[in-house]
Parts: structure tokens; C-alpha cells; sequence
């Protein structure tokens, strides 16, 4: 069996959104601010102390974290990433 460890899955979040438009990779895949994925030089998606951390808005944090949703696969970084991205166009 081939398990991702939390790295691997955020430098696939990195790969999936290489080619979108106004989207820049992170300047290092590890720390605070500059490892984030950026739109248009915000950031709206990190790897923070082995997490995956997404800028979203207030009530959905808040509906991700009332349903425990702390253990999330590499699906649903895909999906939370893209809907962090998604925030960060509407901004």
C-alpha cells in the first residue's frame, strides 16, 4: 500500500494548480507565508507544521470545523484548495 505522507499530498496540491491562470508556486514547500500557493500574490493555501492550511470564508471554517473535519485526505485538499482559490478570485 502507497500512503502519501502530508508533504507528498501538499507538493500535489502545488503540481494541480501549476498551470492556473494567476497562481504561483510556492518560494519554498515549508514554513509560514512565503510557502503558500498564491493567486495574484495572496496567499490561499499553505503547509504549516505538517498541515494543510486554506484561507476561506468565516462561515465555512466554521461549518469545516463543527463537523470535525480535521483529518482530511488528499482529495479533500484538492477540493479545499481549489475552493480557497476560488475565495481568493472573489476578493
Amino acid at each position: 500500500m502507497d500512503i502519501m505522507t502530508a508533504q507528498e499530498r501538499y507538493e500535489g496540491l502545488v503540481v494541480a494548480f501549476n498551470d492556473t491562470e494567476g497562481v504561483t508556486p510556492p518560494t519554498r514547500t515549508s514554513g509560514f507565508g512565503r510557502g503558500g500557493l498564491r493567486y495574484r500574490g495572496k496567499i490561499f493555501a499553505m503547509f504549516v507544521r505538517g498541515q494543510l492550511v486554506v484561507k476561506l470564508p468565516e462561515k465555512r471554517v466554521t461549518e469545516l470545523v463543527e463537523t470535525g473535519r480535521g483529518d482530511l485526505d488528499d482529495a479533500v485538499w484538492l477540493a479545499l484548495a481549489t475552493e480557497a482559490l476560488a475565495f481568493a478570485r472573489s476578493r
